[in-house]
């Protein structure tokens, strides 16, 4: 396709090209160039760069340029050139990573999936084929964790949430309280994109990883701390606003009896008794908790069938061990097996250092010992509280009757 055609199609939509880079010196005039062989619309930010990118960026003076004087993370990168972008009477932003991973001659995917429907408000993601030999394991898992995240958060599913080839809608993310600065920055705008009803779906695109040329700054330890507690404020935050809401909707679609009575008889199942409700949240609590990772789910709805306990109750309360709440579990089991076993308290421990966490793991003595009496200590608990809970309920249902 000519240039002049495809720089049409970027004027019609008023879509713009933004390369963020730092520290891609090998691969960053390739990418200019390749991306200036299908539009002029281009913004390149430079994140505070050390190597030779200022140099290199002296060629493309005739292009709009942001300069950071210190690295401050690809998020406030982002933020940076949506505001320009916004200044400069663009609607749509393509973001290609400068490390060479992504192709130039994908972008007419984005616009092809702008013009199927034009109507619509979209945050488009590319979708790589994350299983070839080329590609780096952590890549791989980051993908799959983050894709679950995405999906229990919005209710929506995705084969690829981490690729950085998108297309943002500029205004709507302009109008976003959006504060992360690093990589997490890119899960925070789509989950908060997909709850303002923006349309968040994939696109096919190519990926190269070149183990020459390309340079990443993706930390694993560091950076997937930020995306787990990122991900623990966004769960919170969802079940406080975002499925309300969803639930909602539904429920003006639904016949509401019907919802209640599902609820009532296979949830809660009212005809229940205190004591047994209360048991299925202690055992999942028991269950979430205790060392068994992998078998969590299974487990707790195996005993709660032979016990004949609620199901739903005990999974429910099992998912005290969702991914972002682990490092605490973790902590606090390693914690309970040092009193246990007479060891002085570790107050040196940093929870979120995964070094640290896996030194824990070699204390396996301690962290089992401390996790058996830590999950049964607080199902306990729990399951106390909730006793009471279902007693008052059902004393009260009784007083109405």
């Amino acid at each position: 396709m000519a240039l002049a055609s495809l720089q049409s199609r970027f004027q019609l939509h008023k879509a713009v090209v933004i390369i963020p880079t730092y520290n891609n010196e090998l691969t960053l005039t390739k990418v200019i160039d390749d991306v200036l062989s299908f539009t002029s619309n281009v913004i390149i930010v430079n994140d505070g760069s050390t190597d030779r990118t200022a140099a290199l960026l002296k060629e493309y003076e005739f292009l709009t340029q942001i300069n950071l004087p210190k690295n401050k993370g690809k998020g406030f990168a982002l933020r940076q050139t949506f505001l320009k972008a916004e200044e400069l009477g663009y609607h749509y932003g393509i973001s290609i990573d400068s490390d060479g991973q992504h192709f130039a001659d994908d972008l007419p995917v984005f616009l092809d999936a702008l013009e199927k429907e034009p109507e619509k408000e979209m945050l488009l993601i590319g979708a790589r084929t994350m299983t070839g030999p080329d590609i780096p394991s952590k890549s791989s898992f980051g993908n799959k964790f983050s894709n679950f995240w995405f999906w229990i958060e919005t209710g929506i599913k995705l084969t690829d949430t981490q690729c950085g080839y998108r297309l943002y809608p500029i205004q709507q993310m302009n109008q976003m309280y959006l504060f992360t600065n690093k990589f997490e920055f890119e899960i925070e705008a789509i989950v908060k994109a997909a709850w303002r009803d923006i349309e968040v779906k994939n696109v096919p695109v190519k990926v190269f990883y070149d183990p020459h040329e390309r340079v990443s700054h993706f930390r694993p330890f560091q950076d997937f701390t930020r995306i787990s507690i990122l991900n623990t404020f966004l769960l919170a935050a969802s079940l406080v606003y975002f499925l309300p809401k969803r639930g909602y909707r539904e429920l003006r679609n639904t016949n509401s009896r019907k919802l209640s009575k599902i609820w009532r008889e296979k949830v809660l199942k009212v005809n229940e008794s205190p004591q047994k409700k209360a048991l299925a949240i202690a055992l999942g609590v028991f269950i979430g908790i205790a060392p068994l990772w992998g078998f969590h789910t299974l487990l707790v709805l195996f005993i709660a069938q032979i016990t004949k306990l609620n199901k739903a109750l005990a999974f429910l309360a099992s998912n005290v061990s969702l991914p972002p709440f682990i490092p605490f579990i973790i902590y606090l089991s390693y914690q309970v097996g040092g009193f246990i076993l007479g060891n002085e308290l570790d107050t040196g421990l940093e929870i979120f250092e995964v070094d640290n966490a896996l030194d824990m793991v070699n204390g396996m003595k301690q962290y089992v010992i401390g996790a058996f009496v830590f999950a049964t200590a607080s199902s306990l608990l729990v399951g106390i509280v909730f006793y009471f809970i279902f007693s008052m309920r059902q004393n009260k249902q009784a007083e109405k009757a």
